[in-house]
């Protein structure tokens, strides 16, 4: 076996040539053509811009580069990443509208990708999953920022609440998303969460959710749709009031 013990070149130059993340690009296209995206985000146009096109080019961003929406812009205005999503040059801010326009109409975006997903594929079951966490955000623009209990271990920044809801295995597809503010808890977020994809599931479908969102009320509200459920309850410790305190010694619990 032989070991390259030098460089093969003296001087290394950087050529004009550019690499592009086709697969990606094509993965999310197809996927944009089979379940009908365009439709759920056309009808959203604004400005004279194809909201649909700067979409499907800006998810394309985020699975191949994935850094800020100022790179997304100039990535995407590349003339061959242009021609590949039929876009013509557009400013930085665009891309910001893009966002804010999806943000303003997330609940009929998210029913519309639930219609398309539910027509085009016959699911064996419509068990769910559901969890929440949060997302710090960096800055004090946003109405849902505030301080709350942070996954991320960041009491010092604002946040965002994010529910989430998908079909349990072996489907493991996201159907569901809820964004509340920073401080709202798990057995409150659950509302929203559950309420956003109840409609489409079967009656006697399982929902599996952590402690965090159990309650008495949220177990009545599946419970009356007819539905299944599966949880922990809370320990004592759990179910105390913040300012309550502990006695000194705990019994064993049975």
């Amino acid at each position: 076996m032989q070991h390259q013990t030098r460089l093969r070149t003296d001087s290394i130059l950087v050529g004009e040539n550019k690499s592009y993340p086709v697969g990606a690009i094509l993965a999310v296209q197809g996927v944009f053509s089979r379940l009908g995206l365009s439709e759920v985000f056309g009808k959203h146009k604004g400005r004279g811009r194809c909201l649909a096109s700067l979409v499907e080019a800006l998810v394309s961003y985020k699975l191949a580069e994935n850094f800020s929406i100022s790179k997304a812009s100039l990535w995407i205005n590349q003339s061959e990443m242009l021609g590949a999503f039929r876009l013509k040059p557009f400013e930085e801010r665009t891309l910001f509208r893009v966002l804010e326009t999806a943000g303003e109409n997330r609940e009929e975006i998210i029913h519309d990708i639930q219609g398309c997903l539910f027509d085009r594929f016959d699911f064996e079951h419509t068990n769910i999953n559901l969890d929440w966490t949060s997302l710090v955000l960096y800055g004090d623009k946003c109405r849902f920022g505030k301080y709350g209990y942070s996954r991320d271990h960041r009491p010092d920044k604002r946040q965002l609440t994010l529910g989430l809801a998908e079909l349990a295995h072996p489907i493991n597809v996201p159907i569901g998303l809820t964004v509340n503010r920073g401080n709202m808890c798990d057995v409150r977020h659950f509302t929203d969460t559950y309420g956003q994809i109840r409609g489409r599931l079967r009656s006697g479908s399982r929902i599996v959710f952590d402690k965090g969102a159990h309650s008495k009320e949220n177990v009545d509200y599946i419970l009356a749709d007819k539905m299944k459920y599966l949880t922990a309850k809370k320990t004592q410790r759990q179910r105390r009031h913040p300012n309550q305190k502990l006695p000194e010694k705990q019994g064993r619990m049975h």
